[in-house]
This record gives C-alpha cells, sequence and structure tokens, in this order.
C-alpha cells in the first residue's frame, strides 16, 4: 500500500480535524489547575520558519507547499493566583514534528510519545494518552515553579 507522505492535504488534516480534537482533550484534561490561573490560551500553531534541509532554500515554507516542519498546540496559563506568592505564567506545547511519511507528537522536538503516518486516524486512547502525559507534565512544571517560590 503506498503511504501518504508530508502534503498539504496530510498538513490540513493534521490543523484542521486533529489538533482541534486533542486540544478539547487537553481543555478536559487540565480543568482542574485552570482555575488556579487569571486566564488561559489554548492555540493552534503552525511553524512556518523552520525550512526543510531537503528542500529548495528558495521555496517558501507554506502549508500549500506541503513543507511544514511543525505544528502543534501552545498553552499559555496567565497570572497564577495564590496570597503570599509572586504571580507567573506558564506555557507548554505539544509538538507535532513532521516527517516525510509520518509524524511524531511530543512535548518538544526530541521527546515523543506517539508516532503515526499521515491521514491515519486517531483512536480515542491515543488522544487520552497524549492529552494526560502532557497535562502530568504540565502540573510538574507548576509543582517545580512553586518549589522555587515557596
Amino acid at each position: 500500500m503506498e503511504h501518504p507522505t508530508r502534503d498539504k492535504q496530510a498538513i490540513q488534516h493534521l490543523y484542521n480535524t486533529i489538533l482541534p480534537a486533542l486540544a478539547e482533550h487537553i481543555h478536559q484534561s487540565i480543568m482542574p489547575v485552570l482555575p488556579l490561573f487569571d486566564n488561559f490560551g489554548l492555540e493552534r500553531v503552525i511553524d512556518t520558519w523552520t525550512k526543510d534541509p531537503a528542500s529548495d532554500a528558495d521555496t517558501e515554507v507554506s502549508v500549500e507547499n506541503g513543507n511544514v516542519q511543525q505544528l502543534g498546540l501552545k498553552l499559555r496559563l496567565e497570572g497564577f493566583q495564590k496570597p503570599g506568592i509572586e504571580t507567573f505564567d506558564l506555557a507548554k506545547d505539544v509538538i507535532f514534528k513532521l516527517e516525510y511519511t509520518s509524524y511524531t507528537v511530543g512535548p518538544d522536538k526530541n521527546n515523543s510519545w506517539l508516532e503515526k503516518p499521515y491521514l491515519q486516524r486517531w483512536e480515542k486512547p491515543e488522544y487520552e494518552e497524549v492529552a494526560s502525559r502532557w497535562s502530568e507534565e504540565l502540573i510538574d512544571d507548576l509543582t517545580q515553579r512553586l518549589e522555587k517560590l515557596t
């Protein structure tokens, strides 16, 4: 069977279908943390500045050209609220690193929790696993910040 490769259709599928569904799962899994902060934002991001080392230097990085290397979700938690503790913000990403015939999902470029071929559907347990690992890391980040401040 011919494997789909990274192209405009594969990238749009991730951006328009997979990311919003994953964002929904992440939102659910971080609900307990949200009241600790004034404000939060969870948004989709596309990296259009990292060039594909294999491609022509003049080719613009874009969804249209099917050569985006990374996309993902960015969470911002703003204004941690607790009496006696200086307010702070937290940010955390989920990165989809787009290889030629598959992509990996993880908290940064070097760690991957999941690898999938393009256009393969995600099953519910996959969304849940990524969301829960991600929210565990977020809570670890938060705990470390608080330990430093107290």
